[in-house]
């Protein structure tokens, strides 16, 4: 390779690593955005409702991308709640994991949500709801800073399809560090932005 095309190429590479760091800087900056916004609610609802403020952020993460999904932009539903029976609130539609009787993927109906904090609020309601006691239940009895267990509690129960939840779930909390909000009060923790 001549050196025209050396200094060319190493010119290319260089620009590319640049364009790369920049955007990995400015997708992590808009991440902790995210954890910053939604972790007073997260807390809240920990003391208010038992859920583990790690384990509703991480999953809030998880099914809604940082809030950059579908469902969390034109729904306000960062947890991928369904409708399911009873839902009398405004719905949305979109294709997911529903299937009519001849096995053709179908659009599920996903609860709309007034804002965000409504869907973490929603989403407690939904665990703690005592008509799903025998499915949920026993995570109220877990060691609410134990969130590798409700981690694995929550794959135990059903709530996801996927295998790895637990995994993924483990995984976001331990490098945001989200179990440090289910220790202290929202005063005690600033998020570096």
């Amino acid at each position: 390779m001549s050196s025209k095309k050396q200094s060319l190429f190493g010119i290319v590479a260089i620009l590319c690593c640049i364009y790369y760091t920049t955007n990995c800087a400015q997708l992590n900056q808009d991440r902790l955005r995210y954890i910053e916004k939604y972790k007073d609610i997260a807390m809240s609802e920990m003391e208010r409702a038992g859920v583990p403020a790690s384990i509703k952020l991480a999953q809030s993460i998880l099914e809604s991308n940082f809030g950059k999904s579908t469902l969390a932009n034109k729904a306000n539903n960062h947890f991928g709640m369904k409708c399911g029976y009873g839902w009398e609130g405004k719905t949305f539609y979109r294709e997911d994991d529903d299937y009519d009787p001849q096995g053709n993927l179908i659009k599920s109906c996903f609860r709309v949500f007034k804002n965000p904090d409504a869907s973490f609020v929603a989403h407690s309601e939904f665990l703690r709801d005592p008509r799903k006691n025998g499915r949920y239940g026993f995570l109220f009895r877990l060691d609410p800073l134990d969130y590798k267990r409700w981690a694995l509690g929550l794959k135990k129960a059903g709530y996801a399809t996927n295998p790895r939840y637990p995994d993924l779930l483990i995984k976001i909390i331990e490098e945001y560090e989200l179990h440090l909000y289910d220790t202290m009060d929202e005063t005690s923790i600033l998020v570096d932005i």
